[in-house]
């Protein structure tokens, strides 16, 4: 059941989804996604052991307001859907632009988050990080994307990752009025495309437990991204999965979904 709350002149669409013990996981969306595009085959059993919340952010899908074009905005957005839920401590997922917006949110609010895992991400513009093809980004920038489009963007070329590509598409068919509107898609490659080099310079400052993980395929974030920020980061452990794209947490959920629960029961 989708929820809202307001914050400031923003109502925030959020759904709560399981029970459990320590605080609840947090989950901020990619580029262009909305609370309908996470997985149910990735929230199931991740909710079967904790309490989630996933949120749309201002001017996102099901909420109000208006998308910013920095993401230094858009983690005082998370930051104020996180107090008007009255929340003091929350672990954080971050996937693909999320990561951005997560890292920066640990960053910008000692104490609030307890372990962060950046999914599908990095820090901004990590040196010698190889840069995406054009197709890439001519891809992106489509004003909207076939099932095609999303295999290349998420998936490997093989036949086995287009499957699980195809299959998870299927469990996540978007619902009337879950959008993401020209406007927002416009401030979101703004915020992206000035987010620079973003918090490299700051990875020492997130000593909590970090999860960092990825696909070895990515064509969006190479993953090259992902082994760099575990020379910098104090407290990390690295994924990458060999088969995989940028959506490897719908290519793997279940094991992914276990790496996770592992490491938020894990010690410290």
């Amino acid at each position: 059941m989708t929820e809202f709350v307001d914050a400031d002149d923003t109502t925030y669409a959020y759904r709560r989804l399981g029970t459990g013990g320590g605080p609840p996981l947090v989950l901020c969306m990619r580029f262009r996604g909305t609370i309908d595009d996470w997985d149910p085959a990735l929230l199931q059993p991740l909710s079967s052991e904790r309490e989630l919340i996933v949120f749309d952010n201002a001017g996102i899908g099901y909420s109000t307001g208006s998308t910013p074009a920095t993401i230094d905005e858009m983690a005082a957005d998370a930051l104020a859907f996180v107090d008007a839920l009255g929340l003091d401590t929350i672990d954080l997922l971050g996937w693909s632009m999320g990561g951005f917006i997560a890292q920066t949110v640990a960053l910008a609010r000692a104490g609030l988050v307890r372990r962060l895992i950046v999914a599908g991400s990095g820090p901004g513009r990590v040196p010698d990080l190889p840069a995406p093809a054009e197709r890439v980004l001519q891809t992106m920038a489509k004003p909207n994307n076939d099932d095609n489009d999303m295999l290349y963007l998420f998936y490997p070329e093989t036949e086995q990752a287009r499957a699980a590509g195809i299959a998870s598409l299927r469990r996540t068919a978007r619902q009337p009025g879950a959008i993401v509107s020209p406007g927002a898609f416009a401030q979101q490659i703004a915020a992206v495309t000035s987010f620079g080099t973003g918090v490299w310079d700051r990875l020492e400052e997130l000593t909590m437990p970090v999860l960092v993980a990825n696909g070895a395929h990515d064509v969006m974030i190479n993953a090259y991204a992902t082994y760099a920020m575990s020379q910098r980061l104090p407290n990390a452990k690295v994924i990458l999965y060999s088969d995989a794209g940028h959506a490897f947490l719908f290519q793997h959920p279940d094991g992914f979904a276990r790496e996770v629960l592992a490491f938020l029961d894990g010690p410290g």
